[in-house]
Parts: C-alpha cells; sequence; structure tokens
C-alpha cells in the first residue's frame, strides 16, 4: 500500500465559501418548480473564496435572470445574502435566504396563476 500524503491547507485563512445542505435544498426547490412552470432552464453555482452564488437562466445563452449570492463577510453589515436581476441591480439584501427569496416565490405565483 502507498502513503497517503495530505493535501496542503493553508491555516489561518478561510476555504472557499459554499452552501449547506439546507440552503442548497431551498435554492434547488425553487429552481425546480420555476422549471417545472416553464420559466428557467438551466442554472450555474460559482465558489470563490468570499462568493458562493447561484444563477438561473430562462435560456441556456443568456445572461442569468436572477443570481442569488452569499457572502459571509457582509454578515453583520448588510446581511450575507443577496438577489441581484439580470441587468445586476440590487433587488433584495437580507440576513435570510427565505427574505431574499421571496420576491421570485411571488413571480412564481404569478406565473402559475396566468
Amino acid at each position: 500500500m502507498g502513503v497517503v500524503t495530505p493535501f496542503p491547507v493553508s491555516r489561518g485563512q478561510p476555504g472557499q465559501t459554499g452552501f449547506t445542505r439546507e440552503e442548497l435544498s431551498r435554492i434547488l426547490d425553487l429552481y425546480g418548480r420555476m422549471v417545472a412552470a416553464g420559466h428557467w432552464r438551466d442554472y450555474a453555482m460559482n465558489f470563490e473564496r468570499d462568493l458562493a452564488s447561484f444563477s438561473a437562466f430562462r435560456r441556456t445563452a443568456e445572461r442569468p435572470e436572477y443570481r442569488i449570492e452569499k457572502r459571509p463577510s457582509l454578515r453583520n453589515r448588510q446581511g450575507m445574502w443577496a438577489l441581484i436581476g439580470e441587468a445586476g441591480q440590487m433587488l433584495k439584501r437580507g440576513q435570510e435566504l427565505g427574505l431574499v427569496l421571496a420576491p421570485v416565490e411571488r413571480r412564481l405565483l404569478k406565473v402559475v396563476k396566468d
């Protein structure tokens, strides 16, 4: 058997920012409902040192219609969650994911209702 060498991890610096299982479940649940309503078709996730984002697309070749960002460094200031629109405008910012997703949830109700 070979010797397993641990991957070097720099001490003192935070690693990659990501979503917890509960957060990702909540986001993917909304995504699934929007796909079922025929509104979204694709998604992308981006994980960086200080940012994790989930982008939802109407079509693959376009800019994302919505981008959900998690920035833990803003937790004590503006809130670590942000909902960003297609043109890059900040639609909602807050401490709780559910409150930030509320505008998209309301839009889903309008899509299903029509």
